[in-house]
């Protein structure tokens, strides 16, 4: 399990399950609303809006939900969308480097949760740029695994569009590119008619620390945490999780 991406879940109780869905439809409407206000409400000629309209499909936002948030944010309801994104940096235990991304309309609440979730979950901020040289800003595209469709066939699919990579994650695969190769990626597997389930820009690390269980949990703890702020948006780390440490924290689960 890679440091940048997001960390699965352990199995909470239903009002906790609930608040948290509530909170990634929260997130997730934010993410159409930007989109739509750069690149306008047409899908057909905007790639960034038809990748977020899709994550929130397979999340269960409601297409109701979907239709009102490209109309806001392309500015055709008289609604005013403003947000800023802002980039934190810190280290989480053991000194997993995190970068935080925050998609916000108030600079100060969003500095001001940060901070207090960071100081409470033994988190420290770190200067700009301090941190981010561990990461590289890349393309991910999620494959789901399904049968019929393997590494190779990916791989196939993808090579010639600006692939850089293909790992297998364990329920799925992930395939690394160029940013800027995101759009050419995921169309290259829609014309190969393979299934993906996000294609995001994300910030991964170029240098991954492995952790123990114990760290684990730690810094899993503090990006729940930051998670748990409507203005973080997206959290990276560059920690990295054995197969062995994976089992001990399933048990967590049990």
């Amino acid at each position: 399990m890679s440091g940048h991406s997001k960390w699965a879940t352990t199995k909470h109780k239903k009002a906790v399950i609930d608040a948290k869905r509530a909170k990634s439809f929260a997130k997730l409407i934010k993410n159409i609303e930007v989109a739509a206000k750069i690149g306008g409400a047409d899908l057909s000629g905007n790639p960034t809006l038809v990748d977020a309209v899709q994550k929130a499909k397979k999340t269960s936002v409601p297409n109701d939900n979907i239709d009102r948030a490209i109309k806001r944010g392309a500015g055709l309801t008289g609604e005013s969308v403003d947000y800023a994104t802002i980039m934190y940096e810190g280290y989480a235990a053991n000194g997993v480097a995190l970068m935080i991304e925050c998609l916000t309309d108030n600079k100060n609440r969003a500095a001001a949760e940060v901070r207090t979730a960071m100081t409470r979950n033994g988190g420290t901020m770190a200067d700009p740029g301090s941190v981010a040289y561990n990461f590289s800003r890349k393309g991910v595209v999620s494959v789901t695994k399904t049968d019929g469709v393997s590494e190779d066939d990916i791989l196939l699919a993808v090579l010639d569009a600006g692939a850089e990579e293909v790992t297998d994650q364990g329920g799925g695969f992930e395939i690394l590119c160029e940013a800027t190769d995101l759009v050419a990626v995921r169309t290259a597997l829609q014309d190969a008619g393979i299934d993906y389930d996000s294609a995001d820009v994300e910030f991964v690390p170029n240098l991954r620390v492995e952790v123990d269980a114990e760290t684990a949990r730690k810094v899993f703890r503090l990006i729940d945490a930051l998670e748990d702020s409507d203005d973080v948006q997206n959290v990276y780390a560059n920690y990295d999780i054995t197969p062995e440490v994976r089992a001990q924290l399933d048990e967590d689960d049990e």
